[in-house]
């Protein structure tokens, strides 16, 4: 056999092992898409059956039920559906806003300057990241009790400022992205430091914030634990608050046909948010985990 048909056949094999390679990957692929997806189809489709259809067993088929349950479960006056959204809108967006860009700030600071505690403040938030929420809860809940803050959205989103994981998500992203000589540049034509950081650093930081405003986002619209403890009141509920209520009503009351069309109307919004800003996730993932 000459050396030329040798590199053929190896070249064949080769391309051969390639193709069956990529085979593998697109059927793992798809496995794994519509692993993710059958919950949210499940969902879907029961949200179009009514509860004695949805006892009987799942079918892959939709039923005739949207209309009225989507009626009966804004039409609900003990669980206000609608009270429901705006509060978790102005819960998860406010905490969006203000854990990203005080965290950006944070680690723009940590970032930037040096100062003789630098390291130490940077190991203390990031052991603060380590406490959950459950050891300071019922801490937590006296203060806002003795202050009278209780039934208000004030404690759901002022705390969100101190975010531990969105700062360190924003330090490794400014690490491997942002140039001090950039920031040295601005101080030497005269700018000030929050302009600096407003005008020059933020459109940098713009894929991260994007990233992290997502994450916080979805946090805030699906927290149940802390909204629990300090609400009580029907109109200034979550949407969570609701869905666990109407999950644990009474057997007479009980519809699970309007519990997945509550969970259904819930996870628009967020669906909404990821897709308006899906185009900065790779990126700002990809750059905030790499380091230099």
């Amino acid at each position: 056999m000459s050396a030329s048909t040798t590199d053929h056949v190896g070249e064949h094999t080769n391309k051969t092992k390639l193709l069956v390679r990529r085979i593998v990957a697109y059927v793992v692929l798809v496995l794994l898409t519509i692993i993710s997806l059958l919950p949210f189809i499940i969902m879907i489709i029961n949200a179009t059956r009514s509860h004695p259809d949805i006892q009987k067993g799942f079918k892959f088929v939709l039923g005739s039920s949207f209309g009225s349950n989507f009626k009966h479960v804004f039409n609900n006056t003990d669980i206000p559906l609608l009270y429901g959204l705006r509060n978790s809108l102005i819960v998860a967006g406010c905490c969006a806003l203000l854990s990203t860009y005080f965290s950006a700030l944070t680690a723009y600071g940590i970032h930037v300057y040096d100062f003789k505690l630098k390291k130490f403040a940077f190991a203390f938030i990031l052991v603060i990241m380590m406490v959950p929420a459950q050891v300071s809860a019922l801490g937590f809940y006296r203060f806002m009790d003795s202050v009278g803050l209780t039934n208000n959205l004030i404690p759901l989103i002022v705390p969100s400022i101190a975010a531990p994981a969105t700062f360190f998500f924003m330090k490794q992203y400014m690490d491997s992205s942002l140039p001090l000589e950039i920031v040295e540049a601005a101080r030497i034509d005269g700018c000030g430091e929050f302009r600096t950081f407003n005008s020059i650093v933020m459109p940098i930081l713009k894929p991260a914030m994007a990233v992290q405003g997502i994450f916080t986002f979805v946090a805030n619209w699906n927290n149940y634990f802390i909204p629990s403890l300090i609400i009580d009141q029907k109109e200034l509920k979550t949407l969570p608050i609701m869905v666990a209520q109407l999950r644990s009503a009474d057997f007479l009351k009980f519809d699970l046909g309007q519990v997945y069309m509550m969970i259904f109307v819930a996870i628009i919004p967020v669906v909404v948010v990821y897709l308006a800003l899906s185009k900065f996730i790779i990126r700002g993932v990809a750059l905030g985990s790499v380091k230099g």
